[in-house]
């Protein structure tokens, strides 16, 4: 019985042996809106690389093939891996039918704040000072910056308890405060912050917050000019096919991971239905196709939503190609770390541009992505200096730092060495006081 249901939605075909250079993963399912994501969700979520894919449908039921290697470029050797898809790919089909049908929901473990907004330098340690601050435990956090935009889910618990917050005062109280950080010293920044328990996929919804951002459309910013005619910008074409009323969809990038998966949540969120694709993504560029109707199951007609379709998959593609130095952080995990090492990137004169923050067991694993408050490299003393000061095994660097033209000296503090502790208490207190949180010391 359980395995006619799990035939009946999807059926699963892994071969590993058509190619000695790729696995190629075959799926069979009925046809619902979101359904092509989940799969290449899945794929996202293993940090699989989608290498080809073909898709089709006649509108009831659809077939996708995809050759996917590792995230070393390997076709998959490991048969757990290999059963692990087939095993999320059906469990995905049969809680789609639970929760339809029955309305079960996993019991929430964090309570999840998202926030939107424009970005500025020291944002993002603000943010984590404050909810420190409110004896709230920082599990997990993943930020997106783009277009001077920022995007930020922060997966908190109670100190005391380890448990979601579920208080309705206290939650209304941190959404206040962090309110007041995304509105800065500006009165014309629209602050929003908004308080989930259910779990979310965390691309899947900062493509969906960056989306709904209101500024999101209205026009390039200085930099977007300078990029506009470089090579590195995705090309998006959009066309009507008359005959068989389809809008065909061409892109060409930069190749990258999880290049697929961003390119069909935007269709997914924008309620466009893909009935036909193909997918080249071997060599430095990657190549896209999609037939795509709207839900109404018409062409794109007109001008101005093509126009919006193309942008929106440019912007959706261009997001989360990072910038900056790799920086990772890994120690054990304490309430507060978050904060301190936030802190420590803004006194150096950092700005985060993407972040991931999760837990391990009790480890701290942390990816940041940084400038300097400018915008440039950061440069090699600088790391150095950092580096020096958090510890050699703490934090990792993964890229060249720019070097300094010419000799110039890393910042000086005065007196004794400043550890994370340290410089947390010093460069907060002001900010702390002026959110009402502290009283500072005459």
């Amino acid at each position: 019985m359980f395995r006619c249901m799990v035939a009946e939605l999807n059926r699963v075909t892994i071969d590993n042996t058509f190619s000695s250079e790729v696995t190629v993963v075959q799926v069979h399912s009925a046809t619902r809106q979101g359904s092509l994501l989940e799969v290449v969700q899945v794929f996202s979520d293993m940090k699989l690389n989608i290498k080809k894919a073909y898709i089709t449908s006649d509108g009831r039921w659809f077939m996708d093939v995809f050759h996917v290697v590792d995230e070393d470029g390997n076709k998959l050797s490991d048969i757990e891996v290999v059963a692990k898809i087939e095993e999320s790919l059906e469990a995905r089909a049969l809680r789609h039918r639970s929760i339809s049908s029955v309305g079960i929901q996993a019991a929430a473990k964090h309570t999840i704040f998202e926030l939107a907004g424009r970005d500025r330098p020291g944002l993002l340690s603000d943010i984590s000072a404050v909810l420190t601050d409110l004896k709230c435990n920082v599990v997990a956090s993943e930020a997106w910056t783009h277009n001077s935009r920022m995007a930020l889910l922060i997966y908190v618990t109670d100190v005391a308890t380890g448990k979601p917050i579920d208080n309705l005062k206290r939650l209304s109280e941190i959404k206040h405060l962090l309110d007041c950080v995304l509105e800065g010293n500006t009165d014309k920044e629209i602050a929003r912050t908004a308080i989930c328990i259910e779990p979310t996929h965390s691309g899947r919804r900062l493509h969906q917050m960056m989306f709904a951002d209101q500024q999101y459309h209205e026009g390039d910013t200085d930099q977007e000019k300078e990029d506009a005619g470089g090579e590195n910008r995705p090309l998006v074409t959009v066309e009507n096919w008359e005959q068989k009323e389809y809008t065909i969809i061409n892109i060409r990038s930069k190749n990258r991971p999880k290049l697929v998966f961003d390119t069909v949540c935007t269709f997914t969120d924008m309620q466009y239905v893909i009935f036909h694709a193909t997918i080249n993504a071997e060599g430095p560029q990657a190549y896209q196709e999609y037939y795509i109707t709207k839900s109404d199951g018409c062409a794109v007609n007109s001008e101005g939503e093509r126009k919006l379709l193309a942008h929106c998959l440019e912007t959706a593609i261009k997001r989360r190609t990072t910038e900056g130095i790799r920086l990772e952080f890994c120690c054990q995990d304490r309430v507060g770390l978050l904060s301190d090492v936030t802190r420590i990137f803004r006194e150096y004169g950092l700005s985060v541009t993407q972040a991931e923050v999760t837990t391990i067991g009790s480890q701290a694993v942390n990816t940041f992505y940084v400038m300097d408050a400018s915008g440039n490299p950061v440069q090699r003393h600088t790391i150095d200096a950092m580096r020096s000061q958090i510890g050699q095994t703490i934090l990792h660097v993964n890229g060249a730092a720019t070097a300094a033209a010419g000799r110039s000296c890393p910042p000086k503090h005065n007196g004794r060495r400043l550890g994370l502790g340290d410089l947390f208490r010093f460069s907060s207190q002001k900010f702390l006081h002026n959110l009402g949180l502290i009283k500072l010391q005459s």
